[in-house]
C-alpha cells in the first residue's frame, strides 16, 4: 500500500488553530500573535517543520514554551514527524538536542 498523503494546507490549518492556544504564561498571548512560530511548513507525508524563536535570548520559560509548543503540535491528527529548531536563545543547542529525544 502506498503510504496516505495529507492535504497539507488543511493541516497546516489545523496545526495553526492549535498553536494559536499555547498561551505565554509571561505574556497572556499565544505564540502565533507574539511571532515565535517561524517558517512554518507540511509535506504531504504529515511531517511538520518550524522553528521556534523565544522572545528573548534569555527566555528564562523557553524549555517549557519549546515542550509545550512540541505537544500542541503533536496532538493534530495526521501529524506524523517533527522537525521544530530553536534559534536566537543562548540555550539552542542543548535545547534542540532536548527536542529531538
Amino acid at each position: 500500500m502506498p503510504p496516505q498523503t495529507v492535504d497539507t494546507d488543511n493541516l497546516r490549518q489545523r496545526i495553526v488553530t492549535r498553536l494559536s492556544r499555547v498561551i505565554d504564561p509571561e505574556t497572556g498571548v499565544d505564540v502565533l500573535r507574539m511571532r515565535l512560530i517561524e517558517d512554518l511548513s507540511v509535506d504531504e507525508d504529515g511531517t511538520v517543520r518550524y522553528k521556534f524563536r523565544p522572545s528573548s535570548p534569555l527566555c528564562p520559560i523557553a524549555v517549557t514554551l519549546a515542550l509545550d509548543i512540541k505537544r500542541a503540535v503533536a496532538e493534530v491528527e495526521g501529524v506524523t514527524r517533527q522537525e521544530i529548531e530553536v534559534i536566537g536563545y543562548v540555550g539552542a543547542d542543548e535545547l534542540n538536542a532536548l527536542l529531538r529525544e
